[in-house]
């Protein structure tokens, strides 16, 4: 009886899990892979990986950092595959995934907006990943430390880096438009 009361729970946990980050952690896949139906099933391998291993789960970090770990994971495993490398996305990432209403954001037009997404989205994965996780996940550099298990000092150096990067492009690009 008490490992079906087990089980009921863990089930509703799940569920409470899903409700809570789904969404969240499909945006952060897309954003690796760049393909809708290719996130949505690496959700569905994080969440039953998830259900397998929430009776190991130590809880020295929090659900949401556990499986955002986890997305990460899974979304360079699918970028590694041979079949995913050879395959072209014609998708592109609409703006309203990496939307956020703050005062930076309103005071880019539309046309900026895609651009810095473009761009982000070139960005070698190492370098994304951080962008994508302290601007747009809101993470800190020690939450993005545990997330990844690499050292506070090699996230800011590669957050340094990511922008310098963004910088040129974008600079670049804006004097591309003002000689046309």
């Amino acid at each position: 009886m008490a490992e079906h009361e087990m089980s009921i729970s863990k089930e509703s946990l799940l569920e409470s899990l899903i409700e809570d980050y789904g969404t969240e952690l499909k945006r952060v896949a897309y954003l690796y892979v760049k393909d809708q139906a290719l996130a949505e099933d690496i959700i569905q391998e994080v969440f039953i990986s998830c259900y397998h291993h929430l009776d190991s789960f130590r809880q020295e970090s929090s659900y949401r950092t556990w499986l955002m770990r986890i997305t990460i994971n899974k979304s360079k495993d699918a970028l590694k595959r041979w079949s995913f490398r050879n395959f072209i996305s014609k998708a592109e990432i609409e703006p309203e995934v990496l939307e956020q209403n703050t005062p930076e954001s309103a005071t880019m037009t539309g046309m900026e907006k895609k651009e810095l997404i473009q761009e982000v989205l070139k960005l070698p994965i190492k370098l994304r990943e951080v962008i994508i996780l302290f601007y747009y996940k809101d993470l800190s550099v020690e939450e993005i430390s545990t997330i990844l298990q690499l050292n506070e000092n090699t996230i800011k150096t590669r957050l340094f880096r990511a922008r310098e990067k963004l910088k040129i492009k974008l600079e670049r690009s804006e004097n591309a438009w003002k000689s046309n």
